[in-house]
């Protein structure tokens, strides 16, 4: 493929980026800086991508710059995640893509966020699989203690705070979907 191929892909994609997520070209272009007729024409190929157009888009996305212009699969499939230290916890990235769902590892560690009940709210999707130890999760009035093997999903628009106010650290497996996606897998409350 040459330069010439990978540069006219880009069109297709930032159209995609934008369509999957219900955004104008007015939208876009409110958040970059970039006109909608420069939009327009990268979309539809009539511009020729550039760095300084790219750079501001990927970022708008979410994207990797890679992600825009189709880079090669790397001969090395393994995902190597640098840790994210967020909060007191430290999130491992699982997966490489930048838009769409994401994976991660998530380690709490002992006692954190003892006694916080402040729940926030986003735009998303998460679902929680407890590797090991016990993770607090507050979803709107409800409370739940989640143990090993245990698995839950939610909508992040309702209130929700995860914690670890228990004496050993916890790990879990995190699916995020930014845009809402929603996972294949449907947990329920345990019947009481």
């Amino acid at each position: 493929m040459t330069d010439d191929d990978v540069l006219q892909n880009v069109g297709a994609r930032l159209r995609a980026l934008r369509t999957d997520r219900g955004s104008t070209l007015g939208d876009i272009a409110d958040a970059t800086g970039i006109s909608v007729s420069t939009l327009s024409r990268l979309e539809s190929g009539g511009r020729r991508p550039t760095l300084e157009l790219l750079l501001p888009l990927a970022r708008t996305y979410g994207v990797a710059l890679d992600d825009l212009v189709d880079t090669p699969a790397p001969d090395d499939p393994r995902v190597h995640g640098r840790p994210i230290q967020n909060d007191g916890t430290t999130l491992i990235p699982l997966s490489r893509q930048t838009g769409g769902p994401q994976a991660y590892k998530m380690e709490f560690p002992p006692r954190w966020r003892v006694g916080d009940t402040e729940q926030k709210v986003h735009d998303g999707y998460e679902w929680l699989y407890v590797l090991s130890g016990r993770i607090r999760l507050l979803l709107g009035p409800r409370d739940f203690v989640l143990g090993a093997g245990e698995v839950v999903e939610f909508d992040t628009r309702v209130p929700h705070a995860l914690s670890n106010p228990f004496p050993e650290p916890a790990e879990g497996l995190v699916l995020f979907g930014p845009q809402g996606e929603r996972m294949h897998v449907r947990a329920r409350p345990a019947d009481r």
